[in-house]
């Protein structure tokens, strides 16, 4: 059975090429905990995924998305035995290599000719490979009819090539199509733009790969639980080399801006009580003041809670992660997600709105829970307080 103590259940998904195997993961554990999004948002692989949920029947969805990290997923050497562990970073590296020369079939192409040979403006002069496959895939796993008449709102996060500005298409004002899921995902220099109404679209991680705060404009959102999964780890060891230095420095270029969000979300979720604050000490006659009306417009009832799961494992793969597709490792990142929602759901998934209090609650199931002081009516939870001791 499903749960809905929340009016939303809202499932936000990060960029990270093979990494979004991990958010496979995750969805599958939600399901078996009986957690239904109500509401998919996505950028890069993660609108992918978004689009293979909110495209399919419930009991349709996992089986599509093995479907399509079966595809992703290459067979470049044989599976090594556990004493022959120590060479998997080898074969990682051969798996990526193998992407990157020779592409993923139902995914993406090498451009023939190069693009420096074709002429400027054109397609092929734009990127180093051709993602006409990835359409035909999307085309046949996922029911855009669905999409854009289905009971799950769908937001897929892009960036509009000539403003430089972020843009989300969603199913609430726009009809989603294979090309807006393309768009999402075309990362630079290696995919092209996607062409949508005369304007260019790139990946919208290029701009942020963190769709919280769009999800956060949306008012009015009485209650909601927000469920970011998190390919990348902003924080992690001091590099010991120059290929742990380019997988660090790419970890937190993906990540970092994560938690900034999650936490200017909660600060302006304080301001908005400190103002209700005020405005109940103000007099009848300047309660219609103009600054005071402004004031009230941001104080909302909402109460919030941001569950942050984020891909911790140590990884051996250095740089080459987001593009490593072996068999091997995206299985372990699948089991991954699934195990991170069986290990920390008791954690968060008792939690009711009334609990939460106004505000925005934010648990990491690795480390403290943190809430605004508005959400004073959920410190006498037990479930809360030992919440807060982990």
């Amino acid at each position: 059975m499903v749960r809905t103590g929340f009016d939303h259940e809202i499932l936000l998904l990060q960029g990270g090429g093979a990494l979004g195997a991990y958010q496979a993961g995750v969805y599958e554990g939600l399901i078996e905990v009986g957690i239904a999004p109500t509401w998919v948002v996505g950028i890069s692989i993660g609108a992918i995924n978004s689009a293979l949920i909110a495209g399919n029947p419930p009991e349709r969805r996992v089986e599509r998305l093995r479907e399509f990290w079966r595809r992703m997923s290459l067979d470049v050497t044989p599976p090594l035995p556990a004493w022959l562990d120590s060479l998997r970073p080898a074969a990682n590296y051969m798996a990526a290599m193998s992407a990157m020369t020779f592409g993923i079939q139902d995914f993406f192409t090498p451009r023939t000719p190069p693009p420096w040979f074709a002429p400027d403006g054109a397609e092929g002069a734009l990127s180093m490979y051709d993602t006409s496959p990835l359409k035909s895939t999307l085309e046949e796993l996922v029911d855009f009819d669905l999409i854009n008449n289905g009971p799950v709102r769908l937001s897929l996060g892009a960036v509009n090539v000539r403003m430089g500005t972020s843009v989300y298409f969603d199913t609430d004002s726009t009809p989603i199509t294979v090309e807006h899921v393309r768009a999402s995902g075309a990362l630079p220099p290696g995919f092209p733009p996607v062409t949508i109404e005369g304007e260019q679209y790139w990946d919208g991680g290029v701009v942020t790969n963190t769709p919280i705060t769009y999800v956060a404009d949306q008012r009015p959102m009485t209650t909601a639980r927000i469920i970011q999964v998190d390919n990348f780890n902003a924080q992690g060891e001091l590099p010991r080399n120059l290929g742990q230095v380019s997988e660090r420095a790419k970890d937190i270029q993906y990540a970092s801006r994560t938690r900034f969000n999650i936490d200017r979300l909660q600060e302006l979720g304080e301001l908005a009580e400190a103002a209700r604050r005020l405005l109940d000490k103000l007099p009848p006659e300047l309660k219609s003041d103009p600054d005071a009306q402004k004031l009230a417009s941001i104080c909302d009832e909402h109460s919030w809670m941001v569950i942050r799961l984020i891909n911790r494992r140590p990884s051996r793969f250095g740089a080459v992660k987001d593009y490593e597709f072996s068999r091997a490792t995206i299985e372990e990142a699948w089991a991954a997600g699934l195990e991170d929602v069986r290990r920390s759901v008791a954690g968060w998934d008792q939690v009711q709105p009334g609990q939460v209090g106004r505000g925005v609650l934010v648990y990491r199931p690795t480390e403290t829970l943190s809430s605004p002081a508005s959400a004073g009516d959920a410190g006498g939870s037990p479930l809360l307080e030992a919440m807060r001791r982990q």
